[in-house]
């Protein structure tokens, strides 16, 4: 199998070390009042938590008791139980009296101590998840990256898959850095945040007097990237003729600006990257399929942020003092995030946890605990009350010639090109495109960073006009 036909398995467990019979244990993530990073087997069937040694490790938390509690994996699956101990064990923020067997906990608290049980320890033993400055990586997610850096020593082209948040355009960052042309450009693009009509020019440049106002020749994308690599993210959102063209820049390795006469040399790495899946746009046809067939392949899928629970507790920390320098983490924040699903990953958990540090600076305090996270945080968008769901029924009946009934009674979070077209629609008005969309505005605000979208260029200032 050739790279340009293979999607790439970043999962734990698939590579030939994993032959050997797995080791269930746990992960320590957190002791203390700090995040950690220590793999412990399970001896036999079960591990004994206490303060102190505990397996390789030592766990210095003074609300850990000398015996605290027991960690057992079965054949029916985990068995957790509290040993008589001071503090209190909890499974998936539940307090535990005396066992609960679960088949999959997320995670598990004793004392001032989080852990992750897991089905085999051995690929992370060693690994270190947050350490320096730099981007926060545990082992399922340096898998892909190392999958990413194999990949960028034989290929032009890759296409990353992963949720909205899971970390697409450091994945892109890799492939470039491991690629041949590290030295030179990196352009990031969020093809879902273009205006309508205007890809074209962006991406391909213009010449003066192409169109009604250039006065002055522009580069596009291409060229800015060239000899270096082009992000193209959320790729199959790009209008169909700009398609056509992207792929005969990538076949030629020249572009023709628009009013150009004359086309460029142009040498650039592709990657691009969706959430969606790609070959269901094809089929749809938002999705050229000779594009497809050019950087559709090869495939790396990146882990979303709930099976990387191991990086959690460094996010956490590095968001909390991000938002307000000397301020740390509770216990609780960081166990309240365990246990969430996060489906806007990265970058909804670190707006949600900087909104908890306000809310704990509210109250005077520079320790955040889980009771400063909003309910909704890291949850899946839930269909509105029968209450709220009437009062949109009444705004989209008054702002359209739609009978009330047909209004949608339940729906997903908006797309981006669906927040960008009511955003065009109401000339940037927040609060107006937050109404038409169904929404509250602290909502669509959430959506605006979760796609990377500036309502400022839409038309009024948002504030000034209501927003």
């Amino acid at each position: 199998m050739s790279a340009q036909d293979q999607t790439v398995d970043v999962s734990l467990g698939d590579g030939p070390e994993h032959s050997a019979p797995r080791r269930p244990g746990v992960m320590v993530v957190f002791s203390g009042s700090r995040p950690a990073c220590a793999a412990i087997a399970l001896r036999g069937d079960a591990l004994d938590i206490g303060r102190g040694a505990v397996g390789d490790a030592t766990l210095d938390d003074a609300r850990l008791s000398r015996r605290h509690g027991r960690i057992a994996h079965t054949a029916g699956g985990w068995v957790i139980s509290d040993l008589g101990s001071r503090n209190g064990t909890w499974v998936d923020g539940a307090p535990v009296a005396g066992s609960v067997t679960t088949p999959a906990p997320r995670v598990v608290r004793m004392g001032d101590t989080l852990l992750l049980p897991v089905a085999d320890v051995t690929p992370f033993v060693g690994h270190q998840a947050g350490v320096g400055d730099g981007p926060v990586a545990g082992p399922t997610l340096l898998r892909a990256w190392q999958s990413i850096a194999r990949l960028a020593r034989i290929v032009e082209a890759l296409h990353v898959t992963g949720e909205s948040g899971a970390g697409k355009e450091l994945a892109a960052r890799a492939f470039h850095d491991a690629g041949p042309r590290s030295g030179g450009p990196f352009v990031a693009v969020n093809c879902a945040a273009i205006p309508e009509g205007v890809a074209e020019r962006l991406l391909f440049g213009a010449r003066k007097g192409a169109y009604s106002g250039a006065a002055a020749d522009v580069d596009g994308y291409l060229q800015a990237a060239h000899g270096g690599t082009l992000f193209l993210d959320e790729v199959s959102e790009l209008e169909l003729p700009v398609q056509a063209k992207l792929l005969r820049v990538l076949e030629t390795h020249k572009v023709m600006a628009l009013g150009a006469t004359k086309a460029q040399d142009v040498d650039v790495r592709i990657v691009s990257a969706t959430h969606r899946d790609l070959r269901a746009q094809v089929a749809a046809g938002k999705m050229r399929e000779d594009l497809y067939f050019r950087i559709g392949r090869p495939v790396v899928a990146l882990p979303p942020l709930r099976e990387r629970g191991d990086e959690v507790p460094w996010l956490v920390e590095r968001a909390v003092r991000r938002a307000l320098p000397g301020a740390t983490p509770h216990v609780t924040l960081v166990e309240a995030c365990l246990v969430r699903e996060w489906p806007g990953n990265v970058r909804e958990l670190f707006a949600e946890v900087q909104g908890a540090v306000q809310e704990a600076l509210g109250e005077g305090r520079s320790v955040v605990e889980g009771r400063h996270l909003p309910e909704t945080a890291g949850r899946a968008f839930a269909a509105p009350t029968p209450a709220v769901e009437g009062a949109v029924e009444a705004v989209a009946g008054a702002r359209s010639s739609v009978p009330p009934k047909v209004a949608r009674v339940s729906r997903p979070a908006p797309e981006a090109p669906e927040i960008i077209a009511a955003l065009q629609a109401e000339q940037g008005n927040i609060s107006r495109a937050a109404r038409a969309l169904g929404l509250h505005r602290t909502q669509l605000r959430r959506l605006f960073e979760r796609y990377d979208i500036d309502p400022r260029r839409f038309g009024a200032d948002p504030e000034a006009a209501g927003g």
